[in-house]
């Protein structure tokens, strides 16, 4: 659909959801960034975020007239890039607002197209994202300036709290299991806990990004799950292609532990830390499971 016919159509409803109230208006193409906006922003931001729906692919996003419209208001706008969302900047693009702050994550780590976009999922880049956001707020209201980082150093040391604790815990406990993962959204956050990693960084990619998987990667998939050389398998629920759900059958099949993750807010109204906080007790119960540590 040409970005020009979507800011004229008018649309059936928005997609997105945040918080409302006055204050600076951002926009968040994935409400995992939204969520964090919303907490840095408190009561001087309002934030609404466009991609929500747990049941969402977002590689698969067909972006809509509302969203459009919904952009267009932002007075900070977050986007992923890194090839995740190409939609976003074309729709920035094609209705330009004097003044607007763009935050593209990629381009804030220094990532391009091509590399792993899932960035939300590593613990440091959660950090330089906040960072960022929190840097861009006081420069559009400075004179909020002090009020934001309040709202950022309690972000850090309350919010994201328990979010490290289990990281640290599983590290120390489960560090060099060997796990697999059905895509690339999980190889960002196992070093951080310290598992290894062992299906073929080929399969993940391809399933990532919808390409045909190869013969010789989901061979070696398929032997890693029968061959219990994995301890725990992890999947993401949002992209269950049918490669995926045939590891998933292998995988109950050998009595392997199955931990699911997802791509965005599950359940779409929680917290960014919420929602990490479940999947991460979800996979320390799975390694529990698999090792009895």
């Amino acid at each position: 659909m040409a970005v020009a016919a979507l800011i004229a159509a008018c649309g059936s409803g928005s997609s997105g959801s945040g918080s409302g109230g006055g204050g600076l208006r951002v926009v968040a193409a994935e409400n995992f960034w939204g969520s964090i906006a919303m907490q840095l922003g408190g009561s001087r931001a309002s934030v609404r975020s466009i991609i929500t729906d747990p049941s969402q692919d977002p590689h698969s996003y067909e972006p809509r007239a509302s969203d459009a419209r919904t952009l267009a208001t932002a007075q900070l706008a977050i986007v992923n890039g890194i090839g995740y969302d190409p939609w976003a900047p074309k729709l920035l693009a094609a209705n330009p607002v004097p003044g607007r702050a763009v935050l593209t994550v990629g381009s804030l780590l220094g990532l391009k197209e091509g590399e792993n976009p899932h960035r939300w999922y590593d613990p440091a880049d959660v950090e330089a994202v906040a960072n960022a956001i929190s840097a861009a707020l006081d420069r559009l209201d400075p004179k909020d300036a002090a009020y934001f980082d309040r709202r950022r150093h309690s972000f850090e040391t309350a919010g994201l709290a328990q979010y490290h604790q289990l990281i640290a815990r599983i590290r120390a406990r489960y560090s060099g299991v060997p796990v697999g993962a059905s895509e690339s959204i999980f190889a960002l956050l196992a070093p951080a806990l310290g598992v290894d990693l062992i299906t073929p960084p080929g399969f993940m990619k391809a399933i990532s990004e919808g390409t045909e998987v190869s013969a010789a990667d989901s061979a070696a998939a398929r032997r890693q799950i029968s061959g219990h050389q994995i301890k725990v398998w992890i999947y993401n629920s949002q992209n269950a292609t049918p490669d995926v759900q045939r590891l998933n059958q292998l995988a109950r099949a050998a009595r392997i532990p199955i931990a699911m993750v997802t791509e965005t807010l599950a359940p779409a109204g929680a917290s960014f830390q919420e929602w990490q906080v479940a999947q991460l007790e979800g996979l320390e119960r799975a390694l529990h499971q698999a090792t009895g540590r």
